[in-house]
């Protein structure tokens, strides 16, 4: 599988949240923007990885999400905000990521995942949101 990323989208530095994934251009709503493969570790791996700074960086993964992953491409640079304006969806079988449109996306606005995995799930991170 190969990464796919939206000719429009960019990574820029945020103020609050360090890097942030934005679109030169407006996206419709619905619109897959990333297809990104995914490196894949087992629970002991992911036990390793939690005592490092990818931890910010890793996707729980497998069924009983006892696994992590590391997404290629910009899906791992993604900030959280609750009711985003994207969402992802995880195909365990392929191994990978997809980004989706949720709404429409204004030119120059940043894209957000909701880290709870559903765009519009409300509950309590494991970091404290502002």
């Amino acid at each position: 599988m190969e990464c796919f990323i939206a000719d429009c989208l960019y990574v820029k530095t945020t103020k609050e949240m360090g890097r942030g994934v934005f679109t030169k251009e407006a996206i419709p709503q619905n619109v897959i923007i990333e297809i990104s493969p995914v490196l894949k570790m087992s629970s002991a791996e992911r036990k390793l990885l939690d005592q490092t700074e990818l931890y910010n960086y890793i996707f729980e993964w497998g069924e009983n999400h006892d696994q992590c992953c590391v997404a290629w491409g910009y899906t791992s640079l993604y900030n959280h905000q609750f009711g985003s304006n994207c969402e992802y969806m995880m195909s365990f079988e392929e191994g990978i990521i997809k980004i989706r449109t949720m709404r429409s996306i204004l030119a120059n606005e940043e894209l957000f995942i909701n880290y709870n995995g559903d765009w519009d799930n409300e509950t309590s991170l494991w970091f404290d949101t502002k």
